[in-house]
């Protein structure tokens, strides 16, 4: 199907039908899911040889496995035999797998090793044609991605600028991040909602959690005090915003507020306060507060709270959300259990925040039932033709507001591109093409200027 009528980024319109549409749902498997870089597990995940934990591509149950070398491999949970998991635990430890319909037998590279009375009733055992689907895998940082396409651009390459930006997120520390607590929940919405509004929209926070920011203020000292001198310059950044907005090639997305994201917690607002000289030292000073919310395209969002997380698509009328807090490892215990509990509070199931964005992502979905509901284009519109290049200080293409869609509309142009089918080599061409273009018109303008033009190179 083309949907190139129902996206456009550049008038910042785009119709509903994407959200509802059954047949669009079945392209993005194919187009966007078995064909992107997807989130899989950490390496702290899987400390011993051995140690395995599932997750998803799109629809498809992946096994991820700590190898007795050390190294990590990754393969489809799915007997070759008759398609049944070949492990239906989420996680463990295991010498080898074994389906539990026939018995088959896989160990932990998903290599077949043993079928029962497999030398009487087969002519020969093909150890590559019998062997579980692996998956191509990458290590950002121990952070482990895979896809089933081989053609698909290296993961760095599939970051570009965005790997500066993720470093904000992920590297402020040495020795990165841990798993303090997971959730996992469904939701009857669209996927996508939960990927454009971490690549994009800060804007809804002053309004859809305005409830949750007052819940959370610390109490003053006495009945005739005001709240806490440091809580109530992290609200004042929702009510007098300034920032910025990212938008990648690729789809990723990112947006923070010039001062970092509000918390109102404070053992989190010390600790970050307190070690803001070293995060300067370790990544520059530039990126001590560039980190609010992101998502990789196609669904691995992040938060400035340690909030990690993927959205599996579940048809097009539900996703399933997979959320993990990670902690800084040298972070002390009382902040590790901090983190733990703000996850909770904030963006669990039942967290104030996430039950603030279920309902809107809820409402949307059922609006969008309706035949006009559908026809009329929403409206992406927010810091539309203000994108410049390396601009203060910022690598890559950037709006000069938090309150932005170019996030969202760099997402949906990416979208686009992956859904109209072209193999990566003219995906990755088009957009070189595209940015040479953009940055020459912005050059002439008086904008920054342009990096050398590769494809005049």
């Amino acid at each position: 199907m083309d949907v190139s009528h129902l996206i456009d980024p550049d008038r910042g319109l785009i119709r509903g039908e994407i959200f509802h549409s059954q047949a669009i749902y079945e392209q993005e498997l194919e187009q966007i899911f078995a064909r992107s870089w997807i989130f899989l597990a950490h390496d702290k995940m899987l400390p011993q040889p051995g140690d395995f934990i599932q997750n998803y591509i799109g629809e498809d149950p992946v096994l991820v496995v700590r190898q007795p070398d050390g190294s990590v491999r990754a393969f489809l949970n799915q007997c070759r035999h008759r398609g049944m998991r070949i492990c239906r635990a989420d996680r463990g430890n295991a010498r080898n797998f074994m389906c539990s319909f026939h018995g088959w037998n896989y160990g932990l590279d998903g290599d077949v090793i043993n079928i029962p009375h497999g030398e009487a009733i087969y002519d020969a055992v093909e150890r590559a044609e019998f062997r579980a689907t692996p998956v191509r895998l990458a290590n950002y940082k121990g952070f482990i991605f895979g896809t089933w396409d081989a053609a698909a651009p290296a993961f760095e390459d599939y970051l570009g600028d965005f790997a500066w930006y993720f470093d904000a997120y992920i590297d402020r520390y040495e020795g990165g991040l841990e798993v303090v607590g997971m959730h996992k929940w469904v939701l009857p919405a669209n996927w996508k909602f939960n990927a454009e509004q971490p690549a994009s929209d800060m804007y809804h926070g002053e309004v859809s959690h305005a409830s949750a920011f007052q819940v959370m203020v610390p109490p003053p000292k006495d009945a005739h005090s005001p709240p806490p001198d440091w809580a109530m310059r992290q609200l004042g950044q929702l009510s007098n915003p300034s920032g910025f907005q990212f938008a990648s090639p690729y789809g990723h997305g990112n947006g923070w507020f010039a001062g970092g994201m509000p918390t109102m917690n404070e053992t989190i607002y010390r600790w970050q306060e307190a070690t803001a000289a070293q995060v300067a030292a370790r990544l520059g000073p530039e990126r001590v507060l560039s980190a609010g919310h992101a998502n990789i395209f196609p669904n691995f969002m992040m938060l400035s709270n340690y909030t990690f997380r993927v959205t599996h698509p579940r048809g097009p009328n539900e996703m399933e959300i997979w959320a993990w807090s990670m902690a800084p490892v040298a972070a002390p215990a009382e902040v590790k259990e901090a983190i733990r509990l703000d996850l909770l509070r904030t963006f669990s199931p039942a967290g104030m925040f996430e039950q603030d964005d279920a309902v809107n992502w809820e409402e949307e979905q059922r609006i969008l039932r309706g035949h006009m509901a559908r026809k009329a284009p929403l409206i992406y519109k927010q810091m539309l033709g203000r994108a410049r290049y390396d601009a203060d200080g910022l690598p890559g293409r950037t709006v000069p507001h938090v309150y932005a869609e170019e996030g969202a509309r760099g997402m949906y142009r990416h979208y686009m591109d992956m859904m109209s089918g072209a193999p990566w080599p003219d995906l990755t061409r088009r957009k070189q093409q595209r940015e040479d273009a953009e940055r020459r018109a912005l050059a002439a303008q008086g904008q920054p200027p342009a990096k050398p033009d590769a494809a005049a190179a």
